[in-house]
């Protein structure tokens, strides 16, 4: 795997069922699989790298062996971050929102237009995970 064109800030989410939420963010955001690697199991995910909307999320499934301190939200029973998707203009929040929605996620906050300007909406995915997709009501 090369280093190239890293992005300055890059989601590293943890989920229980990694090869299943691949497939669930390919088919609710249009992720592709850049990179993955799967454990000796064959089973989990040591570690994927997902292209999403111009940006990049990378992915692990839990490693409770290894003593890593990280678990999925639907271990510890939600998440404690939202992950923002920016995009280019409001009709694009209806799409992707409903893109998300038939691919199984949970409605959080339909889309609206917001009082900081935006036309926003925020699902959350089958693995615990919050999602939001953002755009200006207005082009600066």
């Amino acid at each position: 795997m090369a280093f190239t064109n890293v992005p300055p800030l890059q989601p590293h989410i943890c989920v229980a069922d990694g090869l299943e939420a691949i497939a669930f963010y390919e088919r609710a955001f249009g992720a592709e699989k850049t990179f993955c690697q799967l454990a000796e199991d064959g089973r989990r995910v040591i570690h994927a790298n997902l292209a999403i909307y111009g940006g990049e999320v990378m992915l692990h499934d839990e490693f409770p062996e290894f003593g890593l301190p990280v678990s999925a939200p639907t271990t510890i029973g939600g998440a404690s971050v939202t992950i923002n998707i920016n995009l280019k203009d409001p009709a694009a929040v209806d799409a992707a929102y409903a893109r998300a929605a038939a691919a199984g996620a949970r409605d959080l906050m339909p889309p609206a237009d917001v009082f900081w300007g935006a036309r926003y909406a925020r699902i959350t995915d089958p693995f615990g995970h919050v999602w939001a997709f953002n755009a200006p009501l207005e082009r600066a």
